[in-house]
């Protein structure tokens, strides 16, 4: 059995899901994708560790990661072999070094092979592009 892609992510404005939806339409005809919104759900998905999971969050207040996503990943419990961390952020607040920390600090804690996705608000345009890249 091959493994299942978790595309999971948390979002309030709406900037994160909407890049998860994009991720989720380049990926699903190649891959088998469960997405799950973490505020929508009280237990977390049953992530096995061969299973590949894609996290996204938005950056809160001074560059912290949002409480739901720090709770999420406790009670996750695992460190799949392969994660991948994405976030929306804005530099007008905080500015290039608050800029998406919350997706960097998960990255880091997962030791994601690659470095974090960040699109600066909404993604539009140009970021569309990089995202489905």
């Amino acid at each position: 059995m091959r493994p299942f892609i978790y595309l999971v992510y948390s979002s309030i404005s709406g900037n994160t899901k909407d890049v998860a939806q994009i991720i989720k339409g380049k990926m699903a005809s190649l891959f088998d994708v469960i997405e799950y919104r973490i505020s929508d759900f009280e237990v977390p998905p049953t992530i096995e560790q061969n299973d590949v999971l894609i996290i996204g969050s938005y950056t809160w207040g001074s560059g912290e990661t949002p409480a739901e996503v720090k709770d999420f990943v406790a009670e996750l419990g695992i460190k799949p072999d392969t994660v991948f961390a994405f976030g929306t952020g804005d530099t007008q607040f905080g500015g290039d070094e608050m800029f998406c920390m919350a997706a960097d600090k998960l990255t880091k804690f997962y030791n994601s092979p690659l470095k974090s996705l960040k699109v600066e608000q909404s993604p539009r345009g140009s970021q569309e592009r990089e995202i489905e890249e």
